[in-house]
């Protein structure tokens, strides 16, 4: 596929402590904005039903919640019980998918996804059920599109791959969580006007299911595993922003309309 090239872009992801936050606020913001330009009419009207009962509230503003919750002591137990579910430990460059070994009772963002459309799409479930498992269904789509989200390497999403960049030194996450999508000085509406329109690279067509998840998975693991994915040299210059900005960029793009796909066939009744 198109997307899968030299180069891919490591945002904020610690994969076995601390948070597992992903693209960031923003990221996750623009995926959401993407999706919500996308929506059907039913799937609007039932999304802001669902939001309705946190006045206020957007699938913007809800994007990054299953990340903040881990601050919230009310949280604690849902936190624990889902905190692996934002990412999945490949065990090679080849990301083959070994459900038993990958995805060990369900903890993996492939099962995860899988539960919490289940959840979002039941009916006979309560609508804060529901609400519960729209906010989970935005923000694991947005993690599953960060390739760090289902890498091969032990190196906590990059947090222990330390670099020096612009004189100072860091590591990879770091980097591309603070510095790569706020170098272009937008809002997450912005941001969304700038990767709707101009030159697009088509998108790929998306089923849905199980085995669609396991692929887009499969897709970040294979970017991850690419020539020029670690800096050389440790070092991160222009070159480098220069090449995997786009490329994150493309990724946040494809998660928009993946989410909005999701989303649409979910509440379609």
């Amino acid at each position: 596929m198109s997307f899968i090239r030299r180069g891919t872009v490591a945002l904020f992801f610690c994969l076995l402590t601390g948070s597992a936050l992903a693209w960031g606020p923003l990221g996750h913001e623009v995926v959401a904005e993407l999706a919500q330009r996308q929506l059907d009419p039913a799937a609007k009207v039932e999304v802001a039903r669902l939001l309705s009962a946190e006045p206020g509230a957007s699938l913007r503003s809800i994007a990054s919640w299953p990340d903040q919750m881990q601050n919230d002591p009310a949280y604690a137990a849902l936190w624990r019980a889902t905190r692996s579910q934002h990412y999945i430990n490949f065990h090679g460059a080849d990301c083959a998918y070994d459900p038993p070994r990958d995805c060990r009772d369900g903890q993996c963002i492939i099962a995860g996804l899988k539960q919490q459309v289940a959840i979002l799409g039941d009916r006979t479930r309560t609508d804060a059920e529901r609400l519960q498992a729209l906010k989970f269904v935005v923000h694991f789509v947005g993690d599953v599109h960060q390739p760090l989200h289902a890498g091969y390497r032990d190196d906590k999403g990059g947090n222990t791959y330390q670099v020096q960049f612009e004189g100072n030194g860091s590591n990879l996450h770091r980097v591309w969580d603070s510095g790569l999508l706020s170098s272009r000085n937008l809002d997450a509406a912005a941001y969304a006007d700038r990767l709707a329109t101009g030159e697009q690279t088509p998108l790929p067509a998306s089923a849905l299911g199980a085995d669609q998840y396991v692929q887009w998975a499969r897709e970040s693991c294979l970017l991850t595993a690419q020539p020029g994915f670690y800096p050389a040299g440790h070092r991160i210059g222009q070159a480098y922003v220069d090449a995997e900005l786009p490329l994150a960029e493309q990724r946040l793009r494809l998660a928009g309309h993946r989410l909005a796909i999701v989303l649409n066939h979910a509440l379609e009744h």
